[in-house]
């Protein structure tokens, strides 16, 4: 495969370790956890792998030798920076502690393990992924683990391959599913240790212990440099509004931290907008407004950034899709059904409120929110055009208000979806650490004999050599949920949180970005310069480490 120049430089780069990390390094246990809710439920669930305590490495300046042993590792779910960089860390951290330790990728995601179909890696293929963005080193995929017979059948070539460890990568799903594989070979004495990676570009796998989790800065100064070119273009041209929906179906952290790093003229916030307790409509209003103040000033342009997942923290529209969820998970035939059919199935099963909220959605919208559910049984937010529904409704509200008066200027939009550009970018530097660190700490917490733990890395903001290094018990993370009409063990997902640092700086200078024309113009990822210009971490980070 012909390379880039680029490529060429950046296979050089060597990723800084924690200093902890550089050396033979012992576990030192903290205290007991609990999960974050529901403690008696996940108690009952894991009995095997709940409470267990923290680990922090610290130097060993004793080591024993260190003993060979086989790895396995998955890719599991979408795609996010920095993927590749994990498993070179688990690579040379278990080659670290012998060299006659080797690893096997299993392919295309979790039913790789299932279907038995794998590859080994070896120092010749590691090398060629050293710093590159993608996942194409052993493919990934959305199988999820959580029947027996999957376990089972992955048991069999894991004996047959001598794995003694499985690292899962993956977000907050994969992770729940690496949980409930470890509790199930620690309760049958299988003799596999099981180890997850926090991954998402969505930014909604962190805590207290998990500070981030990979692909999501690289990721948002792709995005970043995206959203900074048509706010250049905009300002030049003058006559487009442009609006912009961002890939996060959870969270809202992609757009403020985009917002943070742009200032656009109006950011929406899912999460703000249900504490609110929002209609469409409100929303609809709240950017009429501004784009009504700024056409008085001459001003005809602007951007507005979009979270993917805004409809779903709408709380008419929250109610309606997850009763839609459950109805859909209990009527397998619906997809059979002409469109007809379905909206007058739809009509007389939901409840009287949703049924009334369903009928008034225009049929484009109503359509998709009926399409075929994720693998975890969610609506696929991301099919919903979001960006147009608002400006064909922000196009509406303002004829009104030319009609009655208030408003004399001209509005025309263009519309951008920005998921998939950022989603296998080449990481950043801090991403490129980030991500070997977490693998090579992978290591050490398989030769630590432990199983159901996260790899954990803290004190993010501060340069890598500085980080803080251990693990923490992944069952410690979970709440119950409903998921497919039952309640199910998950990882609590982290939203933008409005009492934040973050949040809190967006909300103190929205207004004037709404009015005046303040665009910040980020450009592309810097991979060599100065640390000011290419080893800065995110604004979410840094605002969320002054709340500490």
């Amino acid at each position: 495969m012909k390379k880039s120049a680029l490529q060429i430089a950046r296979a050089a780069y060597q990723p800084k370790l924690p200093v902890t990390l550089t050396g033979a390094v012992k576990a030192v246990e903290g205290a007991p956890t609990q999960s974050v809710a529901d403690q008696d439920d996940i108690k009952k669930l894991f009995p095997n792998t709940y409470g267990m305590p923290e680990l922090r490495f610290e130097k060993n300046p004793a080591p024993a030798p260190g003993k060979p042993f086989n790895v396995g590792v998955i890719l599991s779910g979408g795609q996010a920076p920095g993927g590749h960089n994990v498993i070179c860390g688990l690579f040379d951290g278990i080659k670290k502690i012998n060299k006659d330790s080797r690893l096997y990728g299993f392919l295309m995601g979790p039913g790789g393990l299932v279907d038995h179909q794998y590859k080994e890696l070896t120092s010749d293929i590691i090398d060629e992924y050293r710093n590159t963005g993608g996942f194409d080193i052993i493919g990934s995929g959305r199988t999820k683990l959580e029947k027996k017979e999957q376990f089972d059948k992955g048991l069999e070539i894991l004996k047959q391959l001598d794995i003694k460890a499985l690292v899962i990568i993956g977000g907050d799903d994969s992770n729940t599913n690496a949980a409930v594989l470890a509790e199930y070979y620690k309760n049958i004495g299988a003799g596999v240790q099981v180890i997850g990676c926090p991954k998402t570009i969505d930014g909604d796998l962190k805590n207290e212990v998990v500070e981030a989790s990979f692909g999501f800065d690289t990721a948002t100064k792709v995005y970043s440099e995206l959203i900074g070119n048509i706010q250049r273009d905009c300002f030049s041209a003058k006559k487009y509004w442009h609006f912009i929906k961002l890939m996060g179906r959870s969270a809202s952290h992609i757009a403020l931290e985009c917002a943070l790093q742009t200032q656009p003229n109006v950011c929406i916030i899912s999460e703000e907008v249900e504490a609110k307790n929002q209609t469409l409509q409100d929303v609809v209003d709240y950017i009429a407004g501004i784009v009504a103040a700024r056409a008085k000033q001459g001003n005809n342009f602007g951007t507005v950034l979009i979270p993917e997942g805004l409809i779903e923290f709408i709380p008419a529209m929250k109610s309606l899709i997850a009763e839609l969820n459950d109805l859909l998970a209990k009527t397998p035939d619906f997809a059979q059904k002409t469109t007809a059919e379905q909206r007058e199935f739809l009509s007389a099963n939901l409840s009287k409120a949703n049924a009334e909220t369903f009928i008034s959605l225009p049929e484009g919208v109503a359509r998709q929110l009926t399409l075929d559910r994720d693998p975890h049984g969610n609506v696929q937010v991301s099919l919903i055009e979001t960006e147009k529904l608002l400006s064909e409704m922000v196009g509406r509200r303002l004829a009104k208000m030319k009609a009655e008066g208030s408003y004399d200027g001209k509005f025309s939009a263009l519309h951008h979806f920005f998921g998939y550009e950022g989603r296998c970018a080449a990481p950043s530097n801090f991403d490129a650490d980030y991500c070997y660190a977490l693998g090579y700490n992978a290591a050490c917490l398989i030769n630590a004999g432990v199983t159901g733990y996260i790899s954990s890395l803290r004190n993010l903001t501060k340069p890598s050599v500085q980080w803080l290094a251990g693990g923490v018990p992944i069952s410690m993370m979970f709440n119950m949920e409903r998921r497919h009409g039952e309640m199910k063990p998950v990882i609590q997902k982290a939203l933008v949180r409005l009492d934040g640092t973050p949040f809190q700086r967006f909300a103190a200078k929205r207004d004037d970005w709404a009015i005046n024309t303040q665009y910040v113009f980020p450009g592309p990822i810097q991979y060599f310069g100065p640390a000011e210009v290419c080893d800065q971490p995110t604004l979410t980070l840094h605002y969320e480490h002054l709340d500490k």
